[in-house]
């Protein structure tokens, strides 16, 4: 069989990535299958800048809070604040902590001196300001978007003042609390403050859609398009929090397709920018359901990659990445009779996988799934191959 899947790889460079493809695409997504390993951020870098200079690639989108990445994106186009400040401030999930992402952001910076706007690179994160604890307070995303909207349209058209969106908001640990993601009791998602803080966004975002014509016309496009992100975020926020208070069996699965669907929207936002590298989990990025038991029960939801992908097209593009061994974690020499086991047997320590090719070959002897002894690496599910563009396979991942 590794004889029979030689003719589908190729070295891991951009030109190898868009050979595969029908054409350049607005969104060429790079999966990951586990978080915190420098290795697989060093080759997304690498990858990043020759689509800069070779493809004409200006903007990235990484797997972090989207109105964080926003200080990220103002360090590398103003040189507002420091290196450190932006890699502390501009990431969540701990990515900051990277030395990939700081050198990711320091080679920003430095492409952007002295070019001129159009030529600019930029940066975005496009997940939701949620964690695996806890989701944020709407506060700042309200705030931005009720501050744009004061500032470039006729005040008797706000729905609310800004006093009255504090008051409503009230303390932040209540909406930040971790026992509420396990409790719905202690989500304040269905108080009465949260339900008309609903309202209020939804004016808002109303009020912002119905305004494009002035707004776009009397305030920067830049400003336009972080008012947009504030509304969505707003939006996003709160349903989320009043599904986090829901007690009926499908909890979960809402709370799980709706980060996904925040992801998404942030990601068509991007699109409309031009094209862009993304990256993120695999799963986040995948055209198949994503799919995890919890509590002994099956829950289901569409990819943001899905989502993105049926709007988009030929547009969206994605190249999973599939790793032979993480040997620090527990991850050993994969078995032979799946992908990884198969890919593992060639001779390169790295390469890019023609996926469909791949997927003719073992067609008449389907791989068996790898099961992983380390919950945070996740294997590439053989019935996944098809449905993806391209596969990046590394043998071994040493230590960061």
């Amino acid at each position: 069989m590794a004889t029979d899947i030689t003719d589908t790889v190729h070295a891991v460079e951009v030109n190898a990535v868009m050979r595969l493809l029908p054409a350049r695409p607005r969104l060429l997504a790079l999966g990951e299958p586990t978080h915190f390993e420098d290795t697989l951020l060093d080759l997304r870098n690498e990858l990043f800048r020759q689509l800069v200079e070779q493809e004409g690639y200006r903007t990235i989108a990484i797997e972090s809070d989207c109105l964080m990445g926003l200080v990220v994106d103002d360090y590398i186009n103003s040189g507002t604040g420091t290196l450190d400040e932006a890699t502390e401030r501009g990431f969540s999930h701990g990515f900051g902590a990277s030395a990939a992402n700081r050198e990711l952001v320091r080679w920003m910076r430095a492409y952007n001196d002295d070019r001129p706007a159009p030529e600019r690179v930029h940066f975005a994160g496009f997940d939701g300001p949620l964690e695996i604890t806890h989701a944020a307070s709407p506060r700042q995303a309200l705030t931005a978007l009720h501050g744009y909207l004061a500032a470039w349209t006729d005040a008797r058209m706000l729905p609310c003042a800004a006093e009255r969106l504090d008051h409503l908001c009230g303390a932040e640990d209540p909406w930040t609390n971790p026992a509420a993601m396990m409790d719905p009791s202690q989500s304040v998602g269905r108080s009465a403050e949260a339900r008309e803080l609903r309202l209020l966004a939804d004016d808002l975002v109303a009020l912002l859609d119905a305004q494009t014509p002035h707004l776009t016309a009397a305030s920067s496009r830049t400003d336009w398009d972080h008012a947009r992100l504030s509304g969505r975020t707003a939006v996003g926020l709160l349903r989320y929090h009043y599904w986090m208070a829901d007690t009926s069996p499908g909890r979960m699965t809402w709370l799980c397709a709706l980060r996904d669907s925040m992801m998404a929207a942030n990601l068509l936002a991007v699109a409309e920018r031009g094209p862009a590298l993304v990256h993120a989990q695999n799963g986040h990025l995948q055209r198949d359901k994503s799919r995890i038991q919890m509590g002994g029960q099956p829950v289901e939801w569409w990819s943001a990659g899905a989502i993105v992908s049926a709007q988009l097209g030929e547009g969206y593009a994605f190249v999973a990445t599939a790793l032979g061994t993480i040997r620090h974690r527990g991850v050993d020499v994969p078995p032979p009779d799946t992908i990884e086991g198969l890919l593992y047997a060639l001779p390169e320590d790295r390469y890019v996988v023609d996926s469909r090719r791949l997927a003719a070959v073992i067609d008449d002897m389907p791989p068996a799934p790898r099961v992983s002894p380390w919950f945070g690496y996740s294997p590439l599910e053989p019935a996944h191959v098809a449905s993806t563009d391209g596969i990046v396979f590394l043998k071994d991942v040493p230590q960061s």
